[in-house]
């Protein structure tokens, strides 16, 4: 809890709304006292997220000040972090960070939302105990309220909400997280995506990767009409939505959707 923890996408694999997102294959051991195994993902989920794209950004080798981070956020989307634990868990064993558990797809919702545009939904951001270090110190309230809801549909049942929550549930600013990042001098550009992490609320029904919605696959997450999930299944179509509720207008980011395709054969 002491600073935020992320990890390095590839921006060739980020694509737009309905763009479908193939099962991964890879290495992993579902078999503690066995070799590892080559193969489809057998457990690909979802991660609610969103993400921000920075708008100016810093020469290398000065950091972005948190007095300042306000200044090279432009705009926020919808995200949807597809994840093969299997695979991810394998090769964070070696690694400790995700890699080929991730790599493989992220989708965005199409419209970026500019701050200025979400500055009335701000609140008070998470009180942080322990306290962060100085440089990630900042009083004025960057924490949003925007209502996230997740659907999944299966083969038979029509789509089904698995999950519902808020961003504001999140433990680190946005501007945290582009300081921290920038801390060490790594310089961003304009157009670069940083993400949330998974937004997920106190209440069950607010968890946002099936991974938490299912307990880690030993229960099931009912779809309706008989149909339930652990993870997701070919044919699968997840959507993430996603709003800011004013005084009669309200907020939108657009749908974030895709759906699985089979893996290749090798």
């Amino acid at each position: 809890l002491r600073l935020p923890v992320g990890y390095h996408g590839r921006a060739s694999s980020v694509v737009v709304s309905r763009t479908p997102i193939r099962r991964p294959s890879g290495q992993m051991r579902p078999d503690q006292t066995k070799p590892p195994v080559f193969g489809p993902s057998k457990q690909l989920d979802i991660e609610l997220e969103m993400a921000f794209f920075v708008g100016g950004g810093n020469q290398l080798g000065e950091p972005i000040p948190i007095e300042k981070a306000h200044e090279h956020i432009f705009g926020m989307v919808l995200m949807n972090d597809w994840s093969a634990r299997d695979i991810q868990a394998w090769r964070s064993m070696f690694l400790s960070v995700p890699f080929l558990g991730k790599n493989f797809g992220t989708t965005i919702s199409p419209w970026i939302i500019p701050m200025e545009a979400l500055l009335p939904f701000a609140e008070p951001n998470a009180i942080q105990d322990p306290e962060p270090l100085p440089y990630l110190q900042h009083p004025d309230p960057f924490t949003f309220n925007i209502n996230l809801s997740v659907s999944l549909k299966g083969t038979w049942a029509d789509a089904a909400t698995i999950c519902k929550t808020n961003f504001k549930y999140m433990y680190w600013t946005m501007k945290q997280q582009l300081t921290h990042h920038t801390v060490t001098g790594c310089n961003v550009r304009p157009g670069d995506l940083l993400a949330s992490g998974t937004i997920s609320g106190p209440d069950p029904e607010s968890f946002g990767s099936m991974l938490e919605l299912s307990w880690r696959g030993s229960k099931n997450i009912d779809l309706g009409g008989g149909e339930t999930r652990t993870f997701l299944r070919d044919g699968d179509q997840v959507t993430i939505k996603g709003y800011c509720q004013g005084d009669g207008y309200r907020v939108g980011f657009g749908p974030c959707a895709g759906t699985i395709l089979p893996a290749l054969q090798h």
